[in-house]
C-alpha cells in the first residue's frame, strides 16, 4: 500500500529530478514527483531510507548528494536545518558540485533566510540556480500532496519549478528574492504559536468551567474564533492526544531561527519568545517529540 495520499497529477513531460531527504517530510514529498511521471533520483543519509523509497516508488537511489544530483533538471531537498543543508549542497560530495550548468536546486527545508541567500549566490557563481521553498501543512500535507509553498528566490528558475512542485503542494508561490520563502515560513511560524497558545488556554479553561469541550469546539468554530489548529487539534487536545503531527523539538528549532532573524532585523515578539519557553516546559516534561498541540499539557 502507498505511504501517500491519492491524487491526480496535470501531465508531466518526463523530467529528470533528484530529491535529498527522505524522512516524514521527504519520503512522501518525493513519492508525489515519482507518481507524477517524473525520473526522480533519491538520496538519503542512511542508505535503509532510500532504498525503501525505492521499493515503492521506483526509480533510483545513489550514495552521495553529488550523485542523486548528476543529469537532473532540479534538485529537490528537505533535510533537518542550516548544517544538514549545507552538509547536502556544499563540498566534494555535495549537490553543487554535481549539478549541471543551468539546473535548479529547490529547498523545502525550514532553514535561516541567512543560509537561504549564501547558498543562491553560491548557486549563481557556479552557473546553477537556488529557490528556498520551505513548506506548511505538516506530515498529513505531505502524505495528501496539499502542502502550501512559499518560495523566494529568481523569478524564471521559480516559474519552471512551480509545475513540479505543484505535485507536492495545493500553493505554490514567489513571495520575493532569496530568502523571502524563509521569512514567509517565520512569518507562518509566529502565527501557530500564538494561535496554538490561545487555543491551549481556552480549552483549559473550558474544562476547569466543566463544560463540554468537544461540543463548544463545534459551536464557536462556526465563528470568528475558527482556526486550522481548532478544526484539526480541538478534539485531540481535549483527549489528550498528541502522537501526531509536528513536533515539538521542531517548532523551538524553528522558533529558534525567528527569533535569531527577530534579533537581526530589530522586529519585536514578546509574544513568540513566551510561548517558545512554554514549549522548552514540554521539552523537560518529555514532550520533544509530541505534537505541537501539547503545549496545553502545561495547563492541566
Amino acid at each position: 500500500m502507498s505511504s501517500i495520499g491519492q491524487r491526480s497529477y496535470t501531465p508531466t513531460p518526463s523530467q529528470r529530478v533528484a530529491f535529498l531527504g527522505l524522512g516524514v517530510m521527504g519520503f512522501p514529498m518525493a513519492g508525489h514527483l515519482a507518481q507524477a511521471g517524473l525520473q526522480v533520483t533519491v538520496y538519503n543519509r542512511s542508505p535503509a531510507k532510500a532504498q525503501a523509497w525505492v521499493a515503492e516508488f521506483g526509480g533510483a537511489s545513489a550514495p552521495t548528494p553529488r550523485e542523486a544530483a548528476q543529469n537532473a533538471d532540479v534538485v529537490f531537498a528537505c533535510v533537518g536545518n542550516d548544517a544538514d543543508l549545507r552538509s547536502v549542497v556544499l563540498g566534494e560530495d555535495g549537490a553543487f558540485a554535481g549539478m549541471k550548468a543551468g539546473a535548479i536546486f529547490v529547498d523545502h527545508t525550514t532553514a535561516s533566510a541567512e543560509v537561504a541567500r549564501a547558498l543562491h549566490a553560491e548557486a549563481k557563481s557556479r552557473g546553477l540556480h537556488f529557490v528556498d521553498a520551505p513548506v506548511s501543512g505538516g506530515q498529513a500535507g505531505a502524505v495528501n500532496g496539499a502542502l502550501t509553498i512559499m518560495c523566494g528566490g529568481d523569478a524564471a528558475p521559480f516559474d519552471a519549478i512551480q509545475p513540479l512542485a505543484l505535485h507536492m503542494g495545493k500553493a505554490v508561490t514567489r513571495v520575493g528574492e532569496a530568502g523571502a520563502g524563509q521569512l514567509a515560513k517565520m512569518v507562518n511560524q509566529i502565527c501557530i504559536a500564538g494561535i496554538v497558545q490561545g487555543l491551549s488556554e481556552a480549552i483549559a479553561f473550558g474544562q476547569r468551567s466543566g463544560l463540554p469541550m468537544e461540543l463548544v469546539l463545534e459551536v464557536i468554530g462556526k465563528g470568528a474564533a475558527q482556526s486550522w489548529q481548532m478544526d484539526n487539534r480541538g478534539k485531540t487536545m481535549v483527549t489528550d492526544k498528541f502522537d501526531f503531527g509536528f513536533a515539538v523539538d521542531w517548532m523551538r528549532k524553528d522558533l529558534g531561527l525567528v527569533l535569531d532573524e527577530a534579533r537581526r532585523n530589530g522586529a519585536r515578539l514578546p509574544l513568540t519568545a513566551l510561548v517558545d519557553q512554554f514549549y522548552a516546559d514540554v521539552q523537560q516534561m518529555g514532550g520533544g517529540r509530541m505534537d505541537t498541540s501539547s503545549l496545553i499539557k502545561r495547563l492541566k
